[in-house]
């Protein structure tokens, strides 16, 4: 399987997706800690990878993505942006709704 594979399949099967340094529960750097507060005050519930786990996704979605830093949002399968770009949705309220969105579609698509 090529790693556009892997991350695909991990996106198809996620519609709110973390790429993280860490855990939400131990986040390795403080834009991945500060994005997971983001997305924990928001109160959707969202997957996550540990990119410090896998060099290869590491590496992988840099290039997939055409994005060099972490952490990386995906809603929907769709890169929404790094710890910059989601405190200034949150701060305008524009995160919360896309986030909300997803999780509608996902309740009503559950097979998906």
């Amino acid at each position: 399987m090529t790693i556009n594979t892997r991350i695909e399949e991990q996106l198809s099967s996620h519609p709110i997706i973390l790429y993280m340094k860490g855990t939400p529960y131990f986040p390795q750097c403080g834009f991945s800690s500060k994005v997971v507060q983001i997305l924990q005050a928001c109160e959707n519930e969202f997957a996550y990878v540990n990119i410090l786990d896998d060099d290869e996704i590491r590496e992988g979605l840099k290039a997939y993505s055409n994005w060099p830093t972490f952490p990386q949002l995906y809603i929907n399968a769709e890169l929404v942006g790094g710890a910059d770009i989601l405190i200034e949705m949150h701060e305008n309220g524009e995160l919360a709704a896309m986030l909300d969105d997803a999780a509608v579609k996902s309740s009503e698509n559950p097979s998906d």
